[in-house]
């Protein structure tokens, strides 16, 4: 059999269209856990929420949500949410050069995380909300709105969309998640490429039971802090 018959991880170009009829039963569960899920944390976390957002506007001049566009399913772009960790008006040409190092296979560990080392732009509450991931609390309104599924690759920038190879092209064919396999496996101490074939790894073996795994296993993620930065 011709190389040509395969795809990344041993899976044949004539398995994937028969995969895909199998999963297209799902799509109205998993619309269905997203908008149950979503609404149920959202009612939850309401007073924490409210907290959340008197203690951003009050740490630093700004608003309370960050509202950015980010790249969805098919690239078609969305206005995503969460709470503003950054102060207003910084520059972001570290993190453009930062992405670029990954990209083209630069190891940008420090500290063993790939993340900016003393970001100077994150605020004090931003610090705090992003090591326990409550500044993605507002995602869950993407996720009622359709933009966003409670599992599925990260949502990124348009400007990092356009810098992807284009071999991970497949990340766009699904909605991206508040949760993923990159959350569960190290966030911030793997690299941009380590992400992008995490991505593929979901697309390509996506199933509603694999999807209800991970949202198990991003609970004690969260609770332990795994590679939040």
């Amino acid at each position: 059999m011709s190389s040509a018959a395969f795809s990344a991880g041993g899976t044949t170009a004539s398995d994937r269209p028969r995969a895909g009829r199998q999963r297209s039963w799902e799509a109205a569960p998993r619309r269905g856990l997203d908008i149950i899920g979503a609404a149920a944390v959202l009612v939850l976390t309401a007073p924490l929420s409210l907290a959340i957002a008197v203690w951003v506007r009050l740490d630093s001049p700004g608003p309370t949500l960050l509202r950015q566009q980010r790249v969805g399913l098919g690239r078609r772009p969305f206005t995503f949410y969460k709470f503003r960790s950054m102060r207003v008006g910084v520059d972001d040409g570290a993190h453009r050069a930062l992405i670029a190092a990954e990209l083209r296979g630069e190891d940008t560990c420090r500290g063993g995380s790939t993340k900016i080392e003393h970001d100077p732009r994150i605020t004090r509450s931003g610090r705090f909300l992003r090591r326990t991931s409550l500044d993605e609390l507002p995602q869950l309104f993407n996720v009622l709105r359709g933009d966003m599924s409670l599992v599925g690759p990260r949502p990124c920038l348009d400007w990092e969309a356009d810098m992807f190879p284009a071999k991970y092209a497949e990340r766009f064919s699904v909605r991206p998640g508040v949760t993923g396999l990159w959350q569960v496996r190290g966030r911030s101490t793997m690299g941009t490429l380590d992400m992008l074939e995490l991505d593929l790894e979901y697309v390509r073996d996506r199933r509603l039971g694999r999807d209800l795994s991970i949202l198990i296993a991003t609970i004690p993620a969260l609770l332990r802090g795994d590679g939040a930065r």
